[in-house]
């Protein structure tokens, strides 16, 4: 199918609706060998390592707990260099830079501003100028997101929005895809200074989990943003959240603070844990 193609079916397609509708049933009970075999096709379709998986494939009494799966302990080490910045998920990495005129990069020719991708201008300003990196997570991925560097959860902020795709095709081509989808981030304090961990929704992700609180996106809730009297401790490679079903993750960085690692480019695979990048 051409990307156009694509594009003018998803514009069609009620798209929260769909992921709401795909959510239920993902976690609905059902019959044993129905849920066994849709796990089962599933994981050989999109070639998932069911080798890591912390349970055997039977093992899970829904769709969604298998795909939501932890892994083995020791599946991902974490990097221990002491200035390290660790992947917060596996996935691939679409753009990686340093901002702009407060703006990223989403794809050739399509930037987006941090302010409206964050939908706060004031916790905005110190990523203005900072590193960011953008990583696709495939369906095939694990899909817990983690602390890229040890610190504090100050705040989170959860945003309403739509359901577009972030595969290629809709990177390339939906203009600011990044700030217009629904969204999660979670704002740490850390030896780096403030980051943030931008969570998009996406397609059929029906919602996305907060670890350290609470938190569920797309149930009907307004725009929110809280701030904790006292914040919530994390180590690096600690869990901040899951995606129930796959999406993109945004990390943001003080101006200064964060600088990539050679070999980390566009269409780098990453490992949560490995390191990607070094604070100053």
């Amino acid at each position: 199918m051409r990307d156009e193609t694509f594009m003018t079916l998803m514009r069609l397609l009620p798209k929260s609706a769909l992921s709401s509708a795909v959510g239920v049933a993902t976690r609905l009970p059902a019959p044993r060998p129905l849920h066994r075999l849709a796990i089962r096709s599933f994981a050989k379709r999109f070639n998932v390592d069911v080798e890591e998986a912390e349970l055997e494939l039977d093992s899970y009494p829904t769709f969604a707990q298998f795909f939501t799966r932890r892994l083995k302990p020791g599946a991902r080490p974490i990097d221990t260099s002491p200035h390290a910045v660790v992947s917060p998920v596996d996935g691939v990495v679409s753009q990686l830079g340093y901002s702009e005129n407060g703006e990223c990069l989403q794809a050739k020719g399509i930037c987006y501003p941090v302010d409206r991708l964050l939908a706060d201008a004031e916790l905005a300003k110190p990523f203005h100028g900072g590193a960011y990196m953008t990583i696709y997570l495939s369906p095939r991925d694990y899909h817990r997101i983690h602390a890229p560097i040890e610190g504090r959860v100050e705040a989170y902020s959860y945003i309403p929005g739509e359901f577009w795709p972030v595969n290629p095709a809709s990177v390339k081509l939906k203009d600011q895809l990044f700030c217009v989808n629904e969204r999660l981030t979670s704002y740490l304090s850390t030896p780096a200074g403030r980051v943030a961990v931008v969570k998009v929704g996406a397609t059929c992700v029906s919602r996305i989990r907060a670890a350290y609180d609470d938190v569920v996106t797309h149930t009907g809730g307004r725009a929110k943003t809280h701030r904790y009297a006292q914040p919530i401790e994390l180590g690096r490679g600690d869990e901040l959240g899951v995606f129930e079903m796959g999406s993109t993750v945004i990390l943001l960085f003080e101006h200064g603070r964060v600088r990539w690692d050679e070999g980390i480019a566009e269409g780098t695979k990453v490992r949560m844990g490995q390191r990607i990048g070094e604070w100053q």
